[in-house]
């Protein structure tokens, strides 16, 4: 049996320990609990949402009675559901919705200004646009879809949805207004004018159709804009 002896030369030959992973610097293991914090939180908000929605859209049932509340206040007016995906229901009237501001003055004079068209606005938007976004084309109209729900011919709130609703058209109106103008004001006026849709071809005839609606909304106290 031969024995290999190891040369002098040679380096020596020891068993190498078990590899331990470097230790992280500490930044770097703040920012990794932070992802996890952030992917742990978006995943229960996801399940927390679809609980929501699902309850929304369920028959009516014990939870969804008792928690109605908190239901309908994370589901509208952003995350509203219905079944126009299955049972679409196209408009038959083409709704204009004009805007007015008023400003007080100190002597107590009150200023009012033009009519603005909102709807045109969104028009533009959409026709000169490739790809025109969700928000320019339905904001306006949802909002004002949702104010007639929660009030119908009245323009009195008498639940809270009916309130929100409100607040959301008149920020609305509120917000376009200021872009516009860029001076101040304490209330906003919306004026609705509805009007068929023309009828196709020749019969159609050249005049515009006459408005079946001409609606005016009460003046809407709104937080200073535009200071």
């Amino acid at each position: 049996m031969k024995e290999i002896q190891r040369s002098e030369s040679s380096p020596d030959v020891q068993e190498r320990p078990d590899a331990t992973p470097p230790e992280l610097p500490r930044g770097a293991r703040v920012i990794k609990a932070g992802l996890c914090a952030m992917v742990v939180l978006c995943m229960v908000a996801s399940v927390v949402h679809v609980l929501l929605l699902f309850l929304h859209v369920a028959p009516a049932n014990t939870v969804s009675k008792r928690y109605g509340s908190q239901v309908n206040a994370w589901v509208f007016p952003f995350f509203e559901q219905n079944w126009r995906l299955f049972a679409p229901d196209p408009e038959s009237v083409n709704r204009q919705i004009l805007a007015r501001s008023a400003h007080t003055d100190a002597d107590g004079s009150f200023e009012v200004s033009p009519w603005f068209d909102l709807t045109a606005v969104d028009g533009s938007a959409v026709e000169h646009h490739v790809f025109p976004s969700h928000t320019a084309q339905n904001m306006l109209r949802r909002a004002w879809s949702g104010y007639v729900d929660s009030h119908g011919g009245d323009d009195t709130a008498r639940t809270e949805r009916a309130v929100m609703m409100r607040t959301y058209l008149t920020n609305i109106a509120a917000d376009r207004l200021t872009a516009r103008q860029g001076d101040t004001f304490d209330f906003v006026q919306l004026r609705v004018v509805t009007l068929p849709v023309a009828v196709p071809g020749s019969g159609a005839g050249t005049r515009p159709p006459k408005p079946s609606e001409n609606r005016l909304l009460p003046w809407w106290k709104v937080t200073r804009h535009a200071e």
